[in-house]
């Protein structure tokens, strides 16, 4: 069993049960998935980038990315409809909690100027969105081998009712809000 996922059953559920009043086990918020993409736009031009985002991504997750389509033409970005431009890694179970080790102990302390994670990124369901300038802050990613860095979106989704309930049960996994 994955560190989270044991710290989850052993603190944070009696945590949120005492805080918010549940009587149940299955009323607790848990979490359910992490959607982690990334935008390659860039790879229109050239189909490269779009082969070494997918490799960072998948080396970053460790789990093959799926490649998304532009559903519209925009002629102000030069991309037609069909054309690849995206990528995309849906995290469950053991794989979820797996990164989100990695990501909350290891990917965020690395970033330049930390200064904590924005607290009013939720979507008014629980469910929170941040994003990360460049994939070299995981330590899967060789530096010396980037030669585009890359952004990436990652969203926590919970089961949680309300923000305050999604803000709890991540900040109890060890996210770093800023007050």
């Amino acid at each position: 069993m994955s560190r989270l996922k044991d710290l989850y059953k052993s603190k944070i559920v009696p945590a949120l049960m005492e805080r918010f009043g549940y009587h149940s086990l299955m009323a607790v918020p848990r979490m359910e998935k992490v959607v982690v993409s990334m935008g390659v736009g860039r790879a229109v031009q050239d189909k490269k980038i779009l082969d070494t985002a997918f490799e960072d991504l998948m080396q970053i997750v460790g789990q093959r990315p799926v490649i998304c389509a532009a559903k519209r033409s925009v002629s102000n970005f030069k991309v037609r409809a069909g054309d690849k431009t995206g990528l995309k890694v849906t995290l469950r179970k053991e794989r979820m909690y797996e990164f989100m080790d990695r990501l909350i102990n290891l990917a965020i302390p690395r970033v330049k100027d930390f200064r904590g994670l924005s607290p009013n990124a939720f979507d008014g369901r629980g469910d929170y969105s941040m994003g990360l300038g460049e994939q070299s802050v995981f330590p899967e990613v060789d530096p010396a081998r980037i030669v585009n860095t890359q952004g990436m979106n990652i969203t926590f989704v919970t089961t949680a009712k309300t923000d305050e309930e999604g803000r709890e049960l991540l900040r109890l996994f060890g996210m770093p809000f800023r007050e």
